[in-house]
């Protein structure tokens, strides 16, 4: 069985800065239009979530490019709405090239003034539109940017920025030094990856994204570099059949819980039956069988013959509460060479990666699912969590290769790799940042490979599952106290499409 994505036109793409560069004209021109068309359509675009925020006082910053250009057609469409309009320019005398120096030129004719950055009109105003920097930044906001910054942020004012926010790095999502914390962003063309992620979608804020009605011509010319999914981008799975029994849904193997850690594992087994398993088994220690038994009688507790368990099973979960000592040491290499001899569909998870992360070069895991939080990520590469972060579409795609399996990085906007395609998933807050939610996860996509997806339908579906059920307990309860067991009730109506 496989579960593909979806194919429709309300797919979503993700693309490199230098894409957009190297492309939009060329779409543009497709299109029988210019660059200075595609500017209007921009600010179009903006004007029209400006709108969201009611603002009787709007300040519009500047810069010195094309972003600036964007801003002072902005201003000018919030004037001719009859709206109280200023804009400060970081070199109010500054005349710009280009077609940013047309837009600046219709603002001054207009009746429009370009302002000097101050305390007071950032006080009078409702809302601010960022229009300082664009996608080309290389090099660390200093100077006037880094003040002006830094001063719009601790406004509190809402912020709308164009197309990224000033001060973000495209493609990584990482701040240059100072960087403007978008209440919403506006992105244009092509969706620029690094607003999907971690650091970058923080500062994005609600993401809005305008082709500008050049999206078919560039989708043409440009390669994506991910796509983004949602509970929407998946068929439903196929409907069970009548004369279908325990034995024909799957039989998951969950491996871990150490003494002490009985919990972890008693979480990934039971989403595990929730996604859908037939049969679920543990393989625990021995201090642990009995508290991962209380509760839920469903579940098979073992402390035993774990060769009979491995060859029971169609699918095995290893790592939560596992923990690093010589009983797991040993169960996890019995069952690596396991797998390995006989491609069983594996997740990594937990402890089992940081025991992996000590002998990575000894294995390669094509039928494999590697579930690492940046930590985990940067000790399987040798690096830093800060490495990781700093880039972390390329770190996913490293995960993936060096282990020939498919790699998810968790985190805000969790990225999966599996060598050739990346995919990141636009679902998630930050109650699932809780014990035991990534136990949950592994479950859930362990009971979906030993239903039979391959492993990147499996990872693809069981993020967004666990990240959509993370949505639907925070819509219901909030996101503070969230416990990861609260999402099992979630998980099982989601995978039954309710």
């Amino acid at each position: 069985m496989s579960l593909l994505l979806t194919s429709s036109k309300c797919e979503q793409w993700t693309y490199l800065s230098k894409q957009v560069k190297e492309y939009e004209e060329q779409a543009v021109h497709a299109e029988g239009a210019d660059l200075y068309t595609l500017m209007q359509r921009a600010a179009e675009a903006v004007f029209c979530c400006w709108k969201t925020f009611n603002a009787k006082q709007t300040l519009v910053i500047t810069g010195n490019g094309n972003n600036a250009g964007d801003g002072y057609e902005v201003a000018r469409l919030i004037k001719q709405a009859d709206r109280h309009v200023v804009v400060c320019a970081i070199n109010p005398g500054k005349v710009l090239t280009g077609d940013a120096a047309k837009a600046q030129k219709k603002w001054i004719n207009a009746g429009g003034q370009i302002c000097d950055f101050s305390q007071e009109l950032l006080d009078e105003c409702d809302v601010i539109v960022d229009a300082l920097l664009g996608t080309g930044l290389t090099n660390n906001v200093h100077d006037k940017f880094a003040e002006m910054i830094k001063a719009v942020n601790q406004s509190a004012k809402p912020i709308l920025s164009i197309d990224v926010p000033s001060g973000i790095n495209a493609d990584t999502g990482c701040p240059h030094g100072a960087a403007i914390m978008a209440t919403k962003t506006v992105t244009l063309v092509g969706i620029k990856q690094g607003l999907t992620t971690a650091t970058g979608k923080q500062y994005a804020g609600d993401l809005h994204f305008d082709d500008l009605g050049v999206g078919e011509q560039f989708m043409k010319l440009a390669t994506p570099s991910a796509q983004i999914i949602n509970i929407d981008s998946f068929r439903p799975l196929p409907e069970r059949l009548v004369s279908s029994h325990k034995g024909s849904h799957g039989k998951l193997l969950c491996i871990g819980g150490n003494h002490g850690s009985a919990g972890a594992i008693r979480l990934s087994a039971e989403s595990g039956l929730r996604a859908g398993a037939g049969m679920v088994k543990v393989y625990t220690h021995e201090h642990a069988v009995l508290p991962v038994s209380i509760g839920r009688p469903e579940l098979m507790v073992t402390s035993e013959h774990l060769d009979d368990a491995l060859a029971w099973s169609t699918c095995v979960v290893i790592g939560p509460g596992l923990g690093q000592d010589e009983w797991a040491q040993k169960t996890f290499e019995r069952v690596i060479r396991y797998c390995q001899q006989y491609n069983m569909p594996t997740v990594i998870d937990a402890d089992a990666l940081n025991l992996l992360a000590k002998q990575s070069s000894s294995y390669k895991l094509s039928n494999t699912v590697l579930t690492p939080h940046p930590a985990e990520a940067a000790r399987l590469l040798e690096l830093t969590t800060t490495d990781i972060e700093a880039d972390r579409f390329y770190y996913a795609r490293q995960c993936a290769i060096n282990f020939d399996a498919t790699s998810i990085l968790k985190g805000s906007g969790t990225l999966i790799d599996n060598t050739e395609h990346t995919w990141v998933c636009e679902n998630g807050n930050p109650g699932l940042a809780v014990g035991g939610s990534g136990d949950v996860l592994s479950g859930i996509i362990g009971a979906l490979m030993a239903q039979g997806l391959n492993t990147s339908d499996a990872a693809c579906y069981g993020v967004v599952l666990h990240a959509t059920a993370g949505d639907r307990a925070c819509e219901q309860s909030g996101q503070r106290g969230m416990l990861a067991s609260d999402l099992f009730t979630h998980v099982r109506a989601l995978i039954n499409h309710l």
